[in-house]
């Protein structure tokens, strides 16, 4: 699922979420009792310049946890990086997933987190 936000009433942000076997192998975590179909990741944001700073990376952090929980998954996994990593920025920053509720689980590489939320029970 493609997410979009608007600002002012203009396209301004873009959200990608989907079950994670549709993407190419990001370096997720295995979960027990969950199979990979129920693992979903959001992958990629775009948030233009001018709409910054108004609280929509939040909101389309929140719309695609709710995308996937009622599409049914069990967990939701990014990928952020740290403020200052020099790429992969579009997959979003740690501190706004811890924010929103998502658990350091590892790394996928040398820049990226996985963090992750259970939405199951």
């Amino acid at each position: 699922m493609d997410s979009w936000a608007y600002f002012d009433g203009e396209p301004a942000a873009w959200c990608s979420v989907a079950p994670r076997p549709t993407y190419k192998k990001l370096g997720g975590a295995v979960y027990e009792g969950v199979s990979d179909g129920e693992v979903w990741s959001i992958v990629c944001f775009f948030v233009k310049r001018a709409a910054r700073g108004n609280g929509i990376f939040d909101m389309l952090l929140t719309a695609a946890v709710d995308y996937a929980r009622e599409n049914g998954a069990e967990v939701v996994e990014g990928y952020p990086v740290d403020p200052d990593s020099p790429s992969f920025r579009f997959m979003g920053f740690v501190s706004a997933f811890e924010a929103a509720g998502f658990e350091h689980v590892g790394m996928a590489g040398s820049r990226r987190h996985v963090v992750s939320l259970r939405l199951g029970g």
